[in-house]
This record gives C-alpha cells, structure tokens and sequence, in this order.
C-alpha cells in the first residue's frame, strides 16, 4: 500500500520502508576523561572528497553524543562482518559497552575498533539539525583500510553478511 498521506505516516511503516536500504555499522567513539566513550550507528555515509567528509546521524535524545561532543578527535570504526557482537555492544543502553573490545587509541584520543574494515580519524566539521536527529559532518583527518576485512550489513533491522 503506497502511504500517500506524507504527515501522517506511521512510525513502524516508516521504520520498516527505511529498512529495506543496507547500510555499514558503524563505530563513532573517542576518550572521555581518560575512559572509552562510544556508541554504533548505521546511519554512516561518504559526503565530500575535498574536503574529506562523511556523515553520521544521531539521535537528539543521546546521552552518549553530548559526552563526545567537546572531544578534539573522533574515531569512526566500519565495523567488520565478524563484529555484530561488538555492534549490539556498542549499542546497549547499560553495561560496558567496551567489554573484551581491542582497542587502538590516536594521541588525539580517538578511540577504533580492532578488527574493522576501515578506521577514519576525524575532526567535527558541522552539525545540522535534521528532525528528531542532528547530522554530524565529520571532516576525515587520516584513515587506515583493512580490505580483507568485509563490512557488516545492517538491513531490515538484522545485522547481515555480504554472499561471497
């Protein structure tokens, strides 16, 4: 059924119509006060060239953003195939969310998952309100690939492989 009626769509409808477009995992954490702060997120793209920019969405409402905010550097983990157990960590509303994690920490502070498919050290560039969520613009200021690593997929709110 085509949802006609854009002001009024409900929110599972629009949930799953989201869904249904594959997205990386991602990583975005750095040190807070000497302690890993963190949390996932899928809503992660490429933006810019030149400058070198990517894009994450967070919620309004997180906690965990308002702690990472002040940081000078911030790290970006695309998460690997292997790592849903690390993405659903890094996910969780309680616990430590680094628990068993290896970590690698710039002198900057920022914070990279061990085992990703790419690592991205970033400066913030710009935040733009968007809605119940704000687009973070995040300015790349240097970045390590592991190609042999293949990307974990989230898809209709399942984590996911790639089909070799």
């Amino acid at each position: 059924m085509i949802h006609a009626d854009m002001g009024r769509l409900d929110v599972q409808v629009l949930r799953e119509a989201y869904g249904t477009f594959p997205s990386g995992v991602t990583a975005l954490c750095a040190l807070v006060d000497g302690s890993p702060v963190g949390m996932a997120a899928s809503s992660f793209t490429s933006v810019s060239m030149d400058p070198p920019l990517v894009s994450i969405c967070v919620a309004n409402t997180s906690s965990t953003w308002v702690r990472l905010k002040p940081s000078t550097r911030l790290g970006v983990s695309v998460l690997a195939a292997a790592q849903e157990g690390a993405a659903r960590q890094l996910s969780a509303k309680a616990g430590d969310r680094f628990a068993g994690l290896g970590l690698e920490v710039t002198d900057e502070g920022a914070v990279l998952i061990e085992g990703s498919a790419a690592w991205l050290d970033c400066t913030l560039f710009d935040e733009i309100p968007a809605g119940d969520h704000t687009m973070l613009l995040l300015r790349i200021e240097a970045l390590r690939t592991f190609p042999e690593q293949q990307p974990l997929v989230f898809h209709g709110s399942a984590f996911r492989q790639l089909a070799q």
